[in-house]
């Protein structure tokens, strides 16, 4: 069976320029239809790599709706923004804002409310996988997401496996490692409901470089990726874009 229409995203975390969005524009604008690239800029930069014509996402939303929330950011205005995807879960929210697998959840489900795609970034700690609780780490903030809203929610998401301990480390998983940790999770949606699970894009995330994505994109369960430091170099992400070219 055809795998799904390969999917490329840079987190650009707290970095980036109004130079880096027209150097990665000028490399990326009209990229070729096999592949989905989009980019998740700092909120000021949104609008600017929209209007340069790259797709573009939030980093995070919040779970409220306009109100008395210094400091966060209504999924309805980067909707309005234009863009058309979100983060909701990143390691670095739960394990630095503390943001709970309940929290995550309602972010996903406010995402969706306002015409985001939630992409749910699930992963497990070092000491998890070495306590080997991987599985029931992934599958507890999954879950989380299922019980609020059902397992048909996730039709309109995407999923990122990102192991906490592989992230802006240099430790990568292997294709063998991460592919194990993909089919579980698609074997998890199968069960429930297997047409969501075939077309569900699953992403690895976690130190993907120019040297490693082409045989982590080439794995059966594997969709894509969500890049991190290699995001923010052009000639790289460009190199990554184009190693997932045919995975689809």
């Amino acid at each position: 069976m055809a795998k799904r229409k390969a999917l490329v995203a840079g987190n650009w975390k707290m970095n980036g320029s109004l130079e880096l969005v027209e150097q990665l524009s000028t490399k990326l604008n009209g990229f070729d239809g096999d592949v989905e690239v989009l980019v998740f800029p700092p909120f000021p930069l949104i609008k600017s790599a929209i209007d340069s014509g790259l797709s573009a996402g939030a980093q995070t939303v919040s779970e409220n709706d306009a109100g008395a929330f210094t400091g966060e950011v209504d999924a309805k205005l980067v909707a309005q923004l234009g863009a058309k995807y979100t983060l909701v879960g990143h390691s670095e929210r739960r394990a630095i804002y503390g943001e709970s697998d309940s929290d995550v959840a309602n972010k996903f489900a406010k995402a969706q409310e306002h015409g985001l795609t939630p992409i749910l970034c699930v992963g497990e700690s070092e000491s998890e996988r070495e306590q080997e609780l991987t599985e029931q780490v992934v599958s507890r903030q999954i879950d989380a997401v299922i019980v609020k809203l059902g397992v048909a929610a996730l039709a309109n998401s995407v999923i990122a496996y990102e192991p906490v301990w592989a992230i802006g480390t240099g430790k990568t998983a292997s294709p063998e490692q991460a592919q194990a940790v993909h089919k579980f999770i698609r074997d998890k949606i199968t069960a429930l409901d297997s047409n969501i699970a075939q077309n569900l894009r699953l992403l690895y995330g976690g130190s993907v470089n120019d040297k490693n994505s082409e045989q982590l994109f080439a794995q059966e369960d594997i969709d894509g990726g969500l890049i991190g430091g290699a995001s923010l170099k052009p000639e790289s992400f460009e190199s990554i874009c184009n190693s997932a070219k045919g995975n689809g």
